[in-house]
């Protein structure tokens, strides 16, 4: 059936109106102090009109429809199941390459999961060096996240002594790169070596008594150091901690530190799995790097669009005049518009774009919204066709991905649990007008 160009332009307008909303969204972002959890509600309410018309419009309409063409209920569930899957897969892949490139930075949710996978990047080869201690080893790994905050890098220079025997026992250190050499003090001869990972002065944390041996560079040292005050500060902080460090100041337990079988690289991975938190100037510094990464606009821009085109497709695809318009996607994705560039609006201007260049990040929505509606209308709109149902299909898994990698966590971010009841109401909303149309059908 020839389509006419009226057709394309209603259906152009269309997807300009349904992601008109953007605009909305980042004006109030920007400019107004609106209510997170008021936000986070009307993005869970949309979440939840989307998933209902996502299974009703798509779901169970195009498996009715392979039916109506022949196939059983077997191999039309198989069909609709395997183009959702198709699409969730290629949303996802494309996102999570898109936000490794910078567009994590248009959601907080998102954006503090990038930055927790680059600070456990940042801190694994730290950490792998501080599981050689065999002190550190021995306290539990999920505590060591704010200790990590303590540690020091000093550099020393070949031939300079880190510390005497006899000195105060003020701190632990850790070889990070060069060598280091324990020294006779009556002839200056060296007794022993120790390179990269190993640790020395270990139990200045727990006794802070004298030093017992004579430190002295043997080549130019990168050196990690906790000093006991700042250990000492930690412990008042976590009691927990502080009785694990109380049994192992029992003598016993200092004889027979090096016997221990925790195994490093073990207690070194278990630590980083544990980092939760980012500190202000962590997430002032990745924010800064993300913005600053190659490419990191034309991400943002990207990652706009990919969110976008699966539902315009799909409102493209099914609109064959103003009666038939599809209700609850239109809906969903309207509402869903202004708390998500709401939020990633105020998040970009954190990270240090002008009001200007969020406008135009934004605006890229608005042409994707038009090109994406015409496409579906063109390539996608015969119903009749099992083609055509199947790239619907792929289309609806891309949106249930965008729902549940962005939208919903976004909500659950900004409105804890208060988002539940919202969406539910936007399922049961989007539900009521399936059944009205139904019914005037």
């Amino acid at each position: 059936m020839a389509i006419g160009i009226s057709d394309l332009v209603q259906v152009g307008l269309l997807g300009l109106a349904t992601t008109s909303s953007v605009i909305i969204g980042a004006a109030l972002g920007l400019y107004v102090n609106f209510s997170r959890k008021l936000l986070a509600c009307i993005l869970a309410f949309a979440a939840g009109s989307l998933i209902a018309a996502l299974a009703i419009e798509l779901g169970f309409e195009g498996a009715h429809a392979l039916a109506r063409h022949g196939a059983d209920v077997h191999l039309a569930w198989d069909l609709i199941a395997g183009g959702f899957a198709l699409g969730a897969v290629l949303y996802y892949v494309a996102a999570l390459f898109l936000e490794s490139k910078g567009s994590a930075l248009r959601y907080p949710s998102r954006f503090m999961e990038y930055a927790l996978k680059r600070k456990r990047k940042a801190v694994s080869a730290k950490l792998g060096l501080l599981a050689q201690c065999s002190l550190l080893r021995h306290l539990p790994a999920e505590q060591m996240e704010p200790l990590l905050d303590r540690v020091q890098e000093r550099t020393v220079a070949a031939g300079e002594l880190v510390f005497r025997t006899g000195d105060p026992g003020d701190a632990l250190y850790v070889v990070a790169a060069g060598a280091v050499e324990v020294v006779n003090d009556d002839n200056g001869q060296t007794l022993a070596e120790l390179g990269p990972g190993q640790a020395f002065g270990e139990m200045a944390l727990l006794s802070g008594g004298k030093r017992t041996a004579t430190i002295r560079c043997k080549a130019d040292c990168h050196l990690l150091a906790i000093d006991k005050d700042d250990f000492d500060r930690l412990l008042a902080e976590d009691p927990f901690l502080d009785e694990q460090v109380r049994k192992l100041s029992h003598e016993r337990a200092i004889s027979n530190l090096r016997t221990g079988s925790v195994n490093p690289a073990v207690w070194a991975q278990l630590a980083s799995e544990n980092l939760e938190n980012l500190s202000r100037s962590d997430e002032h510094r990745l924010m800064h790097e993300a913005k600053g990464g190659k490419g990191a606009g034309l991400a943002i821009v990207f990652g706009n669009i990919l969110d976008t085109i699966p539902g315009c497709l799909v409102i493209g695809a099914k609109f064959s005049g103003f009666e038939s318009l599809s209700m609850t996607l239109i809906l969903g994705m309207f509402l869903g518009g202004i708390p998500e560039a709401a939020a990633s609006a105020a998040m970009l201007r954190r990270a240090g774009f002008t009001n200007r260049a969020i406008f135009l990040l934004w605006s890229t929505v608005l042409a994707a919204g038009v090109v994406a509606a015409m496409a579906g209308k063109m390539f996608i709109s015969n119903s009749e066709s099992t083609a055509a149902v199947l790239a619907q299909a792929v289309a609806g898994g891309a949106i249930l991905a965008l729902v549940t990698h962005a939208m919903i966590p976004e909500a659950l971010h900004k409105g804890g649990s208060t988002v539940v009841l919202p969406a539910v109401g936007g399922f049961l909303f989007a539900l009521y007008l399936a059944l009205l149309e139904t019914a005037a059908g």
